[in-house]
């Protein structure tokens, strides 16, 4: 008898079922060539752009730099700052230490890769300060500047001062005499026009009275930039009608040397004072003198410091000249005596 056969149930997903070469994967799709060259070129654009826009910020000194100190050239140009405050800059230090430096500095580049200062020259001396004690990085946040010219150097210089720290008149007047000097301005009038074109006629005119305080005693002054206003016009106007007391304050200031302001003012009038009196007994001298030909005294006046008096000229026993005042000096002295050697030797 034949054997039944077992029929298996019906498979309900068969047709389900993938085909073996439906499971494997798709290879990727690949663009055009076309879109890869202009995505690249459109990135190397975006690269380069933002390169050339930092590079412009800054040569145009709209980024701040992190410099070290050490490349930092602080001699670049002449400092209108002769000194400065201890007080101050315990001041600026203490507000560095504690906020950071809140404000770059400027610089001009210069070759091998060092920078000159034009301006912020307290706060590099600040975080100096705070470097060697370790209390800050050796290092200052600068703008890059591109001066065309010297007198754009200082003029950046000076306008900076002006605006954080008021100078004083001897200090501007020094600045634009120094510059004139290293042939920045062919004259001290230019120099004053440029550097200060923003003052007043009047003040540009009083910091130019300055120049003479500055000619005649640069060097000789210990604390010269705290001559107020009205002491350094006064001053300046009895230098311009008799630049010896130069010599004569010198002298006060050699004998006694000041510890202050105060009293480097008070070795001042002494010598104005002397020069005063000198003057006051020749006027008197002057206003009491006969007519020429008398056996009396006779002065003359050669000019402002300078009188020369008569003793006794016709007397038959000899007589004798006087020559005083604030213009006699070593220069007149010798001057004198080398003619009066010649005319001897004539006769």
């Amino acid at each position: 008898m034949a054997k039944r056969k077992r029929l298996a149930p019906p498979k309900t997903d068969y047709l389900d079922t993938p085909a073996p070469s439906a499971i494997l994967p798709e290879p990727p799709r690949r663009a055009p060539p076309i879109a890869d060259v202009a995505g690249h070129a459109s990135t190397t654009a975006a690269l380069e752009e933002m390169s050339d826009t930092l590079r412009r910020a800054r040569e145009e000194g709209r980024m701040a730099l992190e410099l070290p100190l050490d490349q930092i050239v602080t001699d670049y140009l002449v400092r209108d700052r002769i000194n400065v405050d201890e007080g101050e800059m315990e001041v600026l230090i203490a507000s560095i230490r504690q906020r950071g430096q809140q404000t770059p500095i400027e610089v001009a580049p210069l070759p091998g890769g060092r920078y000159g200062l034009i301006s912020g020259w307290r706060r590099l001396r600040a975080i100096t300060r705070l470097a060697e004690t370790g209390e800050a990085q050796p290092q200052i946040l600068a703008f890059l500047r591109q001066p065309e010219q010297a007198s754009d150097a200082y003029l950046a210089m000076v306008e900076e001062n002006e605006i954080r720290v008021g100078l004083s008149y001897y200090e501007r007047a020094r600045i634009a005499a120094r510059a004139v000097e290293q042939g920045v301005y062919p004259d001290e009038r230019s120099a004053l026009r440029s550097l200060y074109h923003a003052a007043s006629r009047a003040k540009r005119s009083k910091i130019g009275s300055f120049l003479t305080l500055v000619k005649h005693l640069d060097g000789v002054l210990h604390f010269p930039e705290s001559i107020g206003e009205r002491a350094g016009l006064i001053l300046a106007r009895e230098l311009d009608q008799a630049p010896a007391i130069a010599r004569r304050i010198a002298a006060h200031i050699q004998a006694d040397p000041p510890q202050t302001p105060l009293d480097e003012l008070d070795r001042i009038n002494a010598a104005l004072s002397e020069i005063a009196a000198a003057a006051k007994a020749e006027t008197k001298i002057k206003n009491q003198t006969p007519k020429r030909g008398s056996e009396t005294n006779f002065t003359r006046q050669i000019h402002a410091g300078l009188h020369v008096v008569r003793h006794d000229i016709t007397n038959p026993k000899g007589g004798r000249l006087t020559i005083k005042g604030a213009a006699v000096d070593e220069n007149l002295a010798d001057d004198l005596i080398a003619w009066l050697a010649e005319r001897s030797a004539q006769k």
